[in-house]
């Protein structure tokens, strides 16, 4: 039996020797890996081929027997989970027709078996080992290569497959981390999920099953597997997953193959929009989603699940925002965990791995997609600990990452309670870099990870035993005396609502001051919002198209020619100096300059879109305005030009100005002109909303005695903000909560703004309290250490000894 796996994958991977020169690099896995397959199940079928060939004959003479019968047939005839019907090995293809023949001999086999070459395009390298006369030599090779069970183990063949695997993906740096998890990540995560059941898993007979939603080339599923074989041999791991890549698809299934697995569990699609193992549920559950990765071309069928199906579907709680979907693997994870009983054999429970970036820690605030997720796992206590991990641990990325383990059958210790393990610098510097991947785990740095989470223990930070990262030698070296970062390892323990804040919104009173001035009301000729600014650029520029108005025009026309870019207003009319050609029109007529107004708007304005040009260029949109400016000019007469700074009088005084002078406003123009000539005012009178009766008021939120009458103020939307309260143990359920909001907001805001209150009607919608409540995980924050600055003295020496070596290089220079 083989024992050395590293020396016989090293063997099978020297057809990379052939392969040289004629294909790259990252293709040899693509050759390696499918050659290495087929000889496998070669192997395997070799005892009982006379009889699959046998059974074959004798089918061919039923010809209304059913495909899927036929195959049953075959399996039970092959002992196997696959079967080729071939009578033609890979020592017996010869030499002349050897493509045709091996092509032939793939295409005989079952039909999963034969899946697997189709999704590594097996057909197209066999054609360009043929062009490159390859073919013959690595098929002689691949044919002497001993891969029989009775030579190597399915437990050994699959530690094979994984080091091929391996190797292919370390020969890819560019795109490895797209199918293939470094393994220290995979036994470090493969440990934290599968530790907690040691126990079980030693009882002889049992069966487990284990499950990856983004399986890539397996590697989760061969790990899960290989941790409980080494625990008890004996136990039966029943392996299932699903993956987008086709040819990690391939890869993952084949290991599943050569490892004795039922490949028909291992599915090929988008587990997010087509899980293809609905109705599944598992016991552990181990995955590397992508990072920060977009779901907006599955988005559809994501909101019809989350909006029709609610609690009843995967994303119940919330989706997370449509750039980054880590958090919909999360929740799908969750919902394919088996139900727990403990009185019940049958209902086991379900553990949780998942490999996550920081976004999911803390993006989102309170009410978000995001908080909601992170608040449905806490409360429903899933979480059991996060593990950070050092940064450059994947080859396609170098950002800070972190393991998620997270059960439904948390011990009674663990109950209510979330571990933080701060192991950032727990990594060894890799003598070669492997794309991004520049560090890598230890084995005693899993063994402390693993023991720590093991123990339930809160670890004070303390300094590790570890050398300081060495400095490149490349170029002159620093001689900063600056001390390097201390390398640090701590866990912390947490109550679940530690992480929940309840968000009050803090309002403030309005305060207005107004003025009917010219320069104010000069504003209303042009319409608010997106055409505002537009409008008076074409109002300068195009001044003939406005008569009526004080625009300063131009000495010659030959400014205007030369159009909107210089800043200077065309003619008041004509189009020569002597201002003949153009016609005097009505005001905000732009028909006779539009192409001009257009090039104008399409240079300055490239935010406009055609309906609003088409807004613009109407001269109903400037009549408008003008008739507004005229009614407001008509009121100014009446009310004066004195500043206000008492909005509630002022109101009266415009309203009864309305009254006498005629001018008819509807509640639109009306908001229109006090927009125009109020502003806000720290000093002025607080705007009142609405009187409330006698009796009612509370400052805290918002009902105020005023000038002899309890009244509620507007609230100035620029002064709003927000106060996140921490939850507590009673608040976190809804209990108390007024309590303690008012208590933190006589605090913390009210000795500060005397005149904020809170807002009763922004409540939470699942406990309707006051306030909306949010989960974060700020893990930085928690392990945070002050380092004061370094001495002045000391830095102002430093720099001294580095200015003496400047001026000793120029001086060294010059001479």
């Amino acid at each position: 039996m083989t024992t050395n796996f590293s020396q016989t994958a090293a063997y099978i991977w020297s057809l990379a020797d052939l392969l040289r020169g004629d294909f790259k690099q990252s293709q040899y896995g693509r050759v390696i890996l499918p050659f290495t397959i087929l000889r496998r199940l070669e192997c395997v079928l070799e005892a009982t081929k006379p009889k699959v060939l046998a059974q074959a004959e004798k089918l061919l003479d039923n010809k209304n027997l059913e495909p899927e019968a036929r195959e049953k047939f075959l399996l039970k005839a092959a002992k196997q989970s696959f079967f080729n019907t071939s009578p033609m090995d890979l020592s017996k293809l010869g030499s002349a027709d050897i493509k045709s023949n091996l092509l032939t001999y793939v295409e005989s086999f079952s039909r999963d078996a034969r899946e697997i070459f189709e999704h590594f395009k097996f057909a197209e390298f066999i054609a360009q080992l043929q062009d490159a006369n390859l073919l013959y030599k690595v098929v002689q090779k691949v044919a002497l290569t001993d891969l029989s069970p009775g030579a190597i183990s399915n437990h050994d063949m699959g530690l094979v497959f994984e080091e091929l695997i391996r190797r292919f993906a370390e020969s890819s740096n560019e795109t490895a981390g797209e199918h293939f998890t470094p393994r220290d990540i995979v036994r470090l995560t493969t440990s934290l999920v599968f530790m907690e059941d040691d126990d079980a898993l030693t009882e002889p007979g049992i069966i487990r099953t284990i499950y990856d939603p983004t399986a890539g080339t397996g590697g989760f599923l061969s790990s899960g597997m290989e941790y409980v074989h080494e625990l008890n041999p004996e136990a039966v791991m029943r392996a299932f997953g699903q993956e987008l890549n086709p040819e990690s698809y391939a890869i993952c299934k084949g290991d599943m193959l050569i490892k004795g697995q039922d490949v028909s569990r291992i599915k090929l699609g988008n587990t997010l929009s087509d899980d293809q193992l609905y109705s599944d549920r598992f016991d552990y559950m181990l995955s590397n989603p992508p990072f920060g990765v977009d779901w907006k071309k599955v988005e559809g069928p994501i909101q019809d699940e989350h909006k029709l199906k609610g609690f009843d579907g995967r994303f119940g709680p919330g989706l997370p925002r449509v750039s980054d979907g880590s958090l919909l693997f999360l929740m799908h994870l969750i919902s394919k965990m088996r139900d727990y009983d403990p009185n019940d054999p049958d209902k086991n429970g379900g553990r949780i791995g998942i490999i996550l970036n920081g976004s999911p820690l803390f993006t989102g605030g309170a009410g978000s997609g995001e908080s909601e997720i992170r608040r449905h796992i806490l409360e429903s206590d899933l979480l059991e600990a996060i593990v950070a991990l050092p940064t450059d641990m994947f080859y396609n990325t170098g950002i800070a990452t972190y393991v998620w383990i997270l059960s439904n059958k948390k011990d009674a210790q663990r109950r209510g309670k979330v571990q933080l393990i701060n192991g950032v610098h727990l990594y060894q510097k890799m003598r070669k870099s492997l794309g991004s991947k520049r560090q890598e785990i230890g084995e005693d740095d899993v063994k402390l990870i693993t023991q720590t989470f093991g123990n339930f223990e809160a670890v004070e930070s303390y300094r590790l035993d570890k050398e300081p990262d060495e400095k490149s030698n490349r170029g002159r070296q620093s001689s900063s005396k600056k001390k390097a970062d201390k390398k640090t390892f701590g866990s912390k323990i947490f109550a679940s609502h530690e992480f929940g804040y309840r968000r009050i919104t803090i309002e403030r009173p309005l305060r207005l001051s107004v003025q009917f001035s010219g320069g104010r009301l000069e504003t209303l000729r042009f319409a608010p919002g997106k055409l505002n600014a537009a409008m008076q650029k074409v109002y300068e520029q195009f001044p003939e198209s406005f008569p009526g108005s004080n625009s300063p025009r131009p000495a010659s026309v030959k400014e205007a020619t030369a159009s909107y870019k210089s800043g200077s207003p065309r003619p008041a009319s004509g189009k020569g100096a002597g201002g003949e050609g153009l016609t005097v029109k009505s005001y905000g007529n732009l028909k006779e300059v539009e192409a001009e107004v257009r090039a104008m708007l399409k240079a300055d304005f490239p935010a406009l879109k055609e309906k609003d040009i088409k807004d613009l260029l109407a001269s109903k949109t400037w009549t408008d305005a003008k008739e507004l400016l005229d009614k407001a000019i008509k009121l100014q007469a009446a009310i004066g030009t004195d500043q206000h700074d008492d909005f509630n009088q002022f109101e009266k005084t415009l309203n009864q100005a309305i009254k006498d002078s005629g001018v008819e406003l509807d509640a639109k123009q009306k908001k229109q002109i006090i927009a125009a000539v109020s502003w806000t005012n720290p000093d002025a009178e607080p705007v009142i909303k609405k009187a409330l009766k006698k009796g009612e008021a509370d400052p805290t939120y918002g009902a105020f005695e005023y000038r002899k009458q309890v009244v509620q103020f507007q609230p100035d939307s620029d002064l709003r903000d927000n106060e996140d309260v921490p939850l507590t143990a009673e608040t976190a359920r809804g209990a108390n909560v007024d309590a303690v909001n008012q208590a933190y907001f006589m605090k913390e805001v009210a000795p500060h703004v005397p005149d904020a209150w809170i807002d009763r009607g922004k409540c939470d919608a699942r406990d309707g309290e006051v306030g909306i409540v949010g989960y974060e995980i700020p893990f930085n924050r928690h392990f945070y250490e002050y380092e004061p600055p370094r001495p002045l003295q000391e830095i102002d020496a430093e720099l001294d000894e580095l200015s003496g070596e400047i001026m000793q290089m120029l001086q060294e220079v010059h001479s």
